[in-house]
């Protein structure tokens, strides 16, 4: 790949923003601002004037805003691009070390560097959940005995850091617009394998994910963030190709809610009927989204999203 265009969605990033531009080296960076209601536009207009900057009239979510980003940086003949997150910093030769990588490893349309967290002490938490003994039983072993590899193949990466090949996204397509946030890097990552790409981490090579220790608040049964998250759930589940059984599985699913809701009618437990046929309709209402969505992406893929 010749040429490589960075591709930063932001969203109220001040806190972040400086320093991840300060990480970017000589490259095209491509910066898709979602309406941000802090001063990100104004500091990026008035310190990085060079910067391509896409401002957005609403919030897209990360997935279509990173399409524009993709789009744009394709338009201008990128080979391929690289996916930041804004609170996500790099190493001075990180893309160089990926570049590489790749040029000898064709097959990987995704391949990742090692993430560590704010502190650079520790790998980021969800990342080193990535690169277990179930998703990669030789990375831990080799890195022991200092004997690592130029890259690991993985099932799943978080894309807070990728670098995705232009033969890889005019294959498979970019970010589907059935998610909105979270979620859509699963679905990329299913579509990747189903048509035949690995993804993979390079050892040798590093970034930063800077993002907060949230204190993690427990979901409440039948909450709004409840019925949040298994929106995203459903959806990464059942918009999932690689998965052949998925209609048998999704009709389980309803079957499963209908007797929950049944059961509870009978206990006269009318708080749990309430909230189950609140998740049998959300179910029945994604139906035809997903079905969409695994059609567009098992076909020959409209890129336009």
């Amino acid at each position: 790949m010749k040429k490589i265009s960075i591709i930063i969605v932001a969203y109220n990033a001040l806190r972040w923003i400086e320093r991840c531009l300060d990480s970017v080296g000589s490259y095209d960076v491509i910066v898709i601002d979602n309406n941000s209601k802090d001063d990100t536009v104004k500091f990026i207009e008035i310190n990085y004037p060079s910067i391509i900057l896409l401002k957005q009239k609403q919030n897209l979510g990360f997935g279509k805003a990173n399409n524009i980003g993709i789009t744009y940086a394709l338009s201008l003949g990128a080979d391929g691009v690289f996916l930041l997150n804004q609170d996500a910093y790099l190493y001075p030769d990180t893309i160089e070390k990926l570049i590489k990588v790749q040029g000898s490893n064709p097959i990987f349309g995704i391949l990742s560097p090692i993430h560590y967290d704010g502190d650079e002490k520790c790998l980021d938490e969800n990342f080193s959940s990535y690169i277990n003994y179930h998703k990669n039983p030789e990375l831990i072993g080799n890195a022991f005995k200092n004997e690592l590899k130029d890259i690991y193949e993985v099932p799943f990466v978080n894309a807070a850091g990728w670098l995705i090949t232009k033969e890889a996204i005019n294959k498979v397509g970019m970010f589907d617009p059935l998610f909105f946030l979270y979620g859509e890097d699963d679905n990329l990552c299913q579509r990747m394998l189903f048509h035949n790409f690995k993804i993979g981490i390079v050892p040798k090579a590093f970034m930063i994910h800077d993002r907060e220790n949230r204190v993690k608040n427990p979901i409440h049964m039948f909450s709004d963030e409840y019925f949040t998250i298994k929106e995203n759930q459903y959806k990464i589940k059942f918009a999932d190709i690689t998965n052949n059984n998925f209609f048998e599985e999704l009709l389980y699913n309803k079957q499963k809610l209908r007797k929950y809701v049944l059961r509870n009618l009978i206990f006269l437990k009318f708080n749990k009927v309430v909230g189950y046929t609140r998740e049998l309709r959300l179910l029945k209402k994604l139906e035809r989204p997903i079905d969409e969505s695994r059609k567009r992406n098992i076909n020959k893929f409209n890129n336009e999203f």
